[in-house]
């Protein structure tokens, strides 16, 4: 509600009438760093331990498995191989992004674009040796699991050097090729 001055002294706790506290309803951030929701009274950036559970819930709504095959014409096959696992968030909710982070102690937490921020682990090894034993571990729900099913086939061929050659490039884009394109269920 705009506040007129009418308003203003319609709705004032100053009256003597009035049980609320002075400040009761006003939005308040504390600390000089919040970047929480604007909206919540009495908001604090506290830090959140994240539980396994919900980490996979979450990457279920907002993860992506992703495998992109580029033109290389350096590399003995001419492609290289680009694996990444990708979770984008608002810039309001960047912490979270840098408490998974923390969680699977790999990965960078960068802008996305506009006001978007994502947490990308793009290593072969830490793909193999973070997020997939955690997902392995704690499988998905979704039909993301199947995304991540191909996405870890792309990784054991990579490990096996198939991603050298060019049959193995081959086997890779037609693996890529059914990622995320909205399987029949």
């Amino acid at each position: 509600m705009r506040e007129t001055p009418r308003t203003a002294v319609l709705y004032s706790s100053n009256s003597s009438e009035s049980k609320n506290q002075t400040d009761m309803g006003t939005i308040r951030r504390e600390g000089p760093a919040c970047t929480g929701n604007p909206q919540r009274l009495y908001v604090r950036d506290l830090p959140v331990k994240l539980h396994a559970e919900w980490i996979t819930g979450f990457v279920d709504g907002e993860g992506c498995f992703h495998v992109g095959i580029n033109r290389h014409t350096d590399l003995k096959c001419g492609y290289q191989v680009l694996p990444e696992f990708t979770v984008v968030q608002h810039e309001r909710d960047v912490n979270l992004l840098h408490q998974l982070r923390t969680y699977f102690g790999c990965g960078v937490v960068r802008t996305n674009h506009g006001d978007r921020w994502a947490y990308r682990v793009r290593g072969k090894m830490d793909l193999l040796h973070h997020i997939v034993p955690f997902f392995i571990e704690h499988p998905l729900k979704s039909e993301k699991r199947a995304e991540f099913e191909s996405f870890r086939r792309v990784l054991e061929l990579m490990e096996a050097g198939d991603h050298l050659t060019v049959s193995g490039v081959e086997k890779i884009r037609r693996i890529a090729g059914g990622m995320n394109r909205g399987r029949s269920r």
